[in-house]
């Protein structure tokens, strides 16, 4: 399934050739950046924020949390993701980001029972010996935490490694762990590796989202989504969600969970107690 025209190249991908003074100029910066970066992850300059994914069907009811990591500059100003992800995630320095929100992912989890936390990771993080030693060591000290545990990988990222990810997420279900796929819908997916994957979860990816409601050009695309998730047992979230106009068209065209600044921002200290009692009342 493909939704979009070919693959992005991507952003700092010169030939020789093409090369110019602003791009080295680019490089530069990038490098300084990155530097940054990883000082932040040495120094344990980190947190995670947590965004809730509500249940479409009564939004007072939270599905679960995604965690998004925020590395810190030394003077506690959080350094913007777009300035170094798109680099980062093709060198070793990725996988670090993703070993040290696993580490904050896990740690909630430990302190916060009952829970459900979803964990960003790259496909590449599942041959990473210090990311996958963090997760086998947490759920051999805390038995049954993968029940509140998400991972949750873009679609391009499990495209490239299928014969990687497929025994991984396969053999992690015993432990009750949850894998959703994120981005659905905004690259090109194989449906016969979407069946052997096996995703718990379907994520829409934002851009189909903002304006649903009255967009001619993306409700056909929505629609097929939602559609090919239930063909295929994922239970569908919709990101970006912002209005009340696009939770309703979103809910009553069959969409399970809502998440997005209508219903909360990503927050350091969330109240988790608010997973427990909305799940209470039920």
């Amino acid at each position: 399934m493909s939704f979009m025209k070919g693959p992005k190249r991507p952003k700092f991908d010169l030939d020789a050739d093409e090369a110019t003074p602003l791009s080295f100029a680019v490089s530069s910066a990038d490098r300084e950046t990155l530097g940054i970066v990883s000082a932040a992850l040495a120094l344990r300059r980190m947190r995670l924020a947590f965004q809730p994914a509500v249940y479409a069907a009564d939004p007072s009811i939270i599905g679960f949390y995604e965690g998004y990591i925020r590395l810190l500059d030394p003077q506690d100003r959080v350094i913007p993701a777009r300035d170094f992800m798109d680099v980062a995630e093709t060198q070793e320095l990725g996988r670090e980001i993703d070993v040290a929100a696993l580490q904050l992912g896990l740690l909630a989890l430990q302190k916060n029972p009952g829970v459900r936390i979803a964990v960003n990771m790259s496909a590449r993080s599942v041959g990473y010996k210090k990311w996958t030693q963090t997760l086998r060591q947490a759920l051999k000290t805390h038995p049954g935490l993968g029940r509140g545990l998400i991972l949750e990988i873009s679609e391009a990222s499990a495209m490239q490694m299928p014969d990687v990810l497929i025994p991984f997420m396969k053999d992690l279900r015993a432990e009750q762990i949850a894998f959703t796929l994120d981005d659905f819908g905004a690259g090109a997916t194989s449906l016969q590796l979407l069946q052997e994957f096996r995703f718990d979860i379907a994520k829409l990816d934002g851009m189909f989202i903002r304006g649903i409601e009255r967009s001619e050009k993306n409700q056909p695309i929505v629609k097929a989504a939602i559609a090919m998730a239930k063909e295929f047992n994922m239970f569908l979230v919709a990101e970006a969600v912002e209005t009340a106009a696009e939770a309703n068209w979103l809910r009553d065209h069959g969409v399970g969970c809502l998440q997005g600044y209508l219903f909360g921002p990503p927050v350091v200290a969330p109240d988790f107690s608010r997973f427990r009692k909305g799940r209470q009342e039920v």
